[in-house]
């Protein structure tokens, strides 16, 4: 896994040089796979996620893994997503689009 499919936190740094520190005192530790989130986003939007122990083990991830992702959107992307309990998937709550870009300054 290289620096483009991983988000390590800055205490993972030590163990890998291709490392991007992310700062959330709420996730720790934290290895977010990029792919992963992605994929998590893609269901999100089609709202087929299922249960968190569901979606985590699509994802092969722990069900922890899953909350982790849900605060990383909420938190520091200001995604407004809930879990729809009759639906019983993730969703956004309102319409918009969640974009990974590089942003020249």
């Amino acid at each position: 896994m290289g620096i483009e499919d991983t988000l390590y936190c800055k205490k993972h740094q030590q163990h890998s040089g291709q490392t991007i520190e992310l700062y959330d005192n709420a996730i720790n530790p934290c290895a977010l796979n990029i792919k992963k989130i992605k994929y998590f986003i893609h269901l999100v939007e089609k709202e087929r996620t299922g249960t968190p122990a569901e979606i985590a083990e699509k994802l092969q991830v722990s069900e922890r893994m899953i909350y982790n992702y849900v605060q990383v959107l909420k938190n520091k992307f200001h995604a407004p997503i809930e879990f729809n309990k009759y639906r019983k998937s993730y969703q956004f709550e309102r319409p918009g689009k969640l974009h990974w870009e590089w942003v020249k300054k």
